[in-house]
């Protein structure tokens, strides 16, 4: 029960540190390409996972577990960066923040799929109904449905990024969490640097300093420190259960965003959190 607790509380902080991904990627790709903000910020996670793993004398991981690493690297590392700044070149960020609240199904069914796990009908239940219910929401929210480009490309990064999210928690349970995403980025960290050194800006001083600070933020917390708690937290309380945390990323984004721009709090994102917190609380319980 205690590492059960512990894994939900490590997937809460996880979440809240990823609920600012999209808002500083949309401000990010003002200034950077898509594949540079990919590659950058792969490159500068990588670098610091490279110094972490060297600092703790950490073993090579063994030789089966590789291939999941890179897996997980294709998921969160390239996958869900670069689709998303795609798409942010398309949408809005509330645009994207629609497709968030179908992340937390994509991670259970991968759960099933490569984890093993096996929740019962209760939990898919309750599981798709947060999923509904952030989706008609932002739905409602951001307006007139327009299928573009934009769509297309969040649609790939949710399932990329459940994938990896899925890959990362069964490899965690024995690698550790914090080791996972340091190796991920250090497979791809040969291919991230050169691809950054190709699609650098011409100077950094045009670069506004919005979007430097927005680089910082997906580098050092998008793409390493929130891996710390999501992946521990998955390992330690189950892929499926801990990953229905995913529902409330939605509604911490827009929170971000109130804080931040000054928006107003409406009553209806106030029911909607309760009843999303209900879900994911039921989740919890029938797991």
């Amino acid at each position: 029960m205690k590492t059960l607790s512990s894994g939900w509380m490590n997937g809460l902080i996880g979440v809240i540190i990823f609920a600012g991904s999209l808002p500083a990627t949309r401000v990010a790709v003002m200034d950077f390409s898509p594949t540079f903000l990919t590659a950058a910020r792969a490159a500068i996670a990588g670098l610091l996972g490279l110094a972490l793993i060297l600092l703790s004398r950490q073993q090579l991981p063994e030789r089966k577990d590789w291939l999941p690493l890179f897996y997980v690297a294709i998921g969160v590392v390239v996958g869900f960066p670069l689709f998303t700044a795609l798409a942010l070149q398309y949408v809005s960020a509330a645009h994207t923040i629609v497709f968030v609240g179908l992340l937390p199904l994509a991670t259970a069914i991968f759960g099933v799929l490569r984890g093993g796990e096996r929740p019962n009908l209760v939990f898919w239940l309750f599981a798709i109904l947060g999923a509904l219910l952030v989706f008609g929401y932002m739905l409602i929210q951001t307006g007139s449905w327009a299928f573009n480009y934009g769509d297309i490309f969040m649609l790939l990064a949710i399932i990329l990024c459940g994938f990896g999210y899925a890959e990362g928690g069964k490899l965690s349970k024995h690698l550790g969490g914090w080791q996972v995403i340091c190796w991920a980025l250090i497979i791809t960290l040969p291919i991230m640097l050169l691809i950054s050194y190709l699609y650098m800006p011409v100077s950094f001083a045009q670069i506004s300093t919005s979007a430097k600070l927005a680089l910082a933020y997906v580098s050092l917390f998008s793409m390493l420190i929130g891996f710390f708690f999501w992946y521990k937290g998955l390992a330690q309380g189950g892929i499926a259960t801990v990953g229905q945390l995913q529902l409330l990323q939605p509604i911490f984004g827009l929170i971000i965003a109130a804080v931040l721009l000054h928006e107003q709090v409406s009553a209806a994102m106030f029911a909607v959190t309760v009843a999303v917190i209900a879900c994911v609380a039921c989740a919890k319980k029938f797991a």
